[in-house]
């Protein structure tokens, strides 16, 4: 079995995963959505101090497996240098006391095993990525062969609900209450500009877009936010299909996926449904409770390296805030 460990941001999670089979025989995550919301985002430092308290209380559950375990894995890269910290100073501690090999796992490789817990991967893949931190397509053929071909020049998809959320003060995480609110909006009564569509880079944009949201926030009254939220979940949506258009004009599509917290999105979801329906393209998508930063998608990518014998050395394993693929 394999012992993996996400800490990248805000949710402390463990799991422990068969690697004959690929069954998730644990996994528990605790989050701290509660803790962050009054700050209206997460805030790093209380975040470091929340992890230190909540993994050890889930590794204490985790004492009946140790005699099987094979290998440890942790987060190592992207995410907050001070909660990745947290997680991999426990992994290296496993290690040594269990003597057992280390695995880094990045993050993003993670958000794209979501798609295979507790099943065989898939390949080859096209994928769209979109977290409170990264929105990019990547051409996925492999564990080895990733290439990313567009992605965000400022802020991220959900990172940009996050903010919006936070102008009505709704809240943190912002994606479920923007799209909660938008659920009995108008998607049209607010004519927000599509990012970057008169470019033809395909790549992503939302600075532009969350400063017009702003605006109208800031002349709007309260009872005109459903219809604020619902047209710009409209216009940020609509500017990740239309550049998806645009590249599928290159690439044509055969399977399709779409990960990350943000994937979690039901409008994006239909929609990117909708954009496929013409290529006869796959669409798959990771369970819901998935979605968001888990550590059994981090013990998937694990099950992969550890057959390939991709360990880190202990004194070789850095945490790296800002990794791309």
């Amino acid at each position: 079995m394999i012992l993996s460990i996400e800490s990248s941001c805000d949710d402390s999670a463990i799991a422990i995963t068969e690697i004959k089979t690929r069954k998730l025989l644990f996994h528990k995550k605790i989050s701290q959505e509660l803790e962050h919301s009054v700050y209206g985002g997460v805030v790093p430092e209380l975040a470091a101090r929340l992890h230190a308290e909540a993994l050890p209380k889930i590794l204490e559950e985790c004492k009946p497996y140790f005699k099987d375990l094979k290998a440890v894995a942790v987060t190592s890269t992207p995410g907050l240098a001070v909660t990745l910290v947290e997680g991999v100073v426990m992994a290296k501690a496993i290690s040594v006391a269990l003597d057992i090999p280390l695995i880094g796992v990045n993050h993003l490789i993670g958000h794209i095993y979501s798609l295979f817990i507790e099943k065989e991967s898939t390949f080859p893949l096209t994928i769209l990525l979109v977290s409170g931190g990264h929105t990019q397509v990547m051409e996925v053929n492999s564990l080895d062969d990733i290439k990313t071909v567009a992605k965000s020049m400022d802020d991220s998809f959900g990172e940009s609900f996050d903010k919006v959320a936070k102008m009505m003060n709704l809240g943190y995480p912002g994606g479920p209450l923007i799209q909660e609110l938008a659920k009995d909006g108008d998607r049209l009564k607010y004519n927000f500009t599509v990012p970057l569509h008169q470019s033809p880079l395909i790549a992503f944009s939302y600075s532009g877009l969350k400063n017009a949201v702003r605006l109208a926030i800031e002349k709007s009254e309260q009872k005109d936010y459903k219809d604020i939220a619902a047209s710009f979940e409209h216009i940020a949506t609509k500017h990740l299909t239309m550049k998806l258009k645009k590249y599928f004009k290159k690439v044509q599509p055969k399977t399709f996926a779409i990960v990350g917290g943000a994937s979690a999105n039901l409008y994006l979801r239909g929609e990117i449904e909708k954009l496929l329906k013409p290529h006869n393209a796959k669409l798959l998508l990771s369970e819901l409770k998935y979605c968001s930063d888990n550590a059994a998608m981090i013990g998937r990518v694990a099950i992969e390296m550890y057959k390939k014998n991709q360990f880190t050395p202990i004194d070789k394993l850095i945490i790296s805030p800002k990794s791309d693929i």
